[in-house]
């Protein structure tokens, strides 16, 4: 049986990139563990004029209404303040952990070994033990302090894709440009479950 993949919601402007990567893990049947941050309760209801529920239990049924997935795959959503949550833990196995997309201020508690709520310790736990940590930081532009905290979560061995398109895949939506970013990061874990027009030279 596969391993469950965490996915962390922070509160930086993108939240489509959560709505499209999951529609592409559960439409392939994938387990997801699912947080979002404080802050991405905030920036949903800026972005989309809908508010989030703050109740876990019914996080579930928000999320697949919006990545269009009623039924297949495995959703758990865990309310941020849940330090206790299994995902906070190392002994519990998982595939890893994608934050999508990661402010700045998420980048910089991980970087400094901060775990205030639950993607900070789950993202902490993933660097202890090893497993492979992605975060997609969705600003412009970068300060200095922005790159140094980047360059020791990759000196930690984290990943980082930042959210930069491409256009050689003649993309003709925003979702195309959106579905870009999100194979190129779960490229990082080696899942191939978005349908992308790769480079294959000229």
């Amino acid at each position: 049986m596969t391993k469950p993949l965490i996915i962390g919601v922070s509160g930086a402007s993108g939240l489509i990139y959560t709505v499209r990567i999951l529609k592409f893990l559960l439409a392939a049947d994938y387990e997801v563990e699912l947080v979002a941050s404080r802050a991405a309760y905030m920036v949903w209801q800026a972005e989309n004029r809908v508010r989030m529920p703050v109740e876990s239990e019914r996080q579930e049924d928000f999320w697949r209404v919006r990545a269009e997935e009623s039924d297949r795959g495995k959703l758990r959503c865990h309310h941020w303040g849940d330090v206790g949550a299994n995902i906070a833990s190392g002994s519990f196995r998982t595939l890893g952990m994608i934050i999508i997309p990661c402010s700045m201020s998420t980048v910089a508690k991980i970087a400094n070994g901060l775990s205030g709520d639950l993607i900070e310790r789950a993202a902490d736990v993933q660097i202890k033990e090893g497993r492979p940590l992605v975060v997609v930081p969705r600003e412009t532009p970068f300060s200095l302090i922005h790159l140094r905290n980047l360059t020791t979560l990759a000196e930690a061995g984290v990943k980082i894709v930042p959210a930069i398109p491409a256009w050689y895949h003649h993309p003709q939506t925003i979702e195309d440009l959106v579905d870009f970013v999100v194979a190129r990061t779960l490229d990082v874990l080696d899942i191939d479950c978005v349908p992308l027009k790769r480079w294959q030279g000229h």
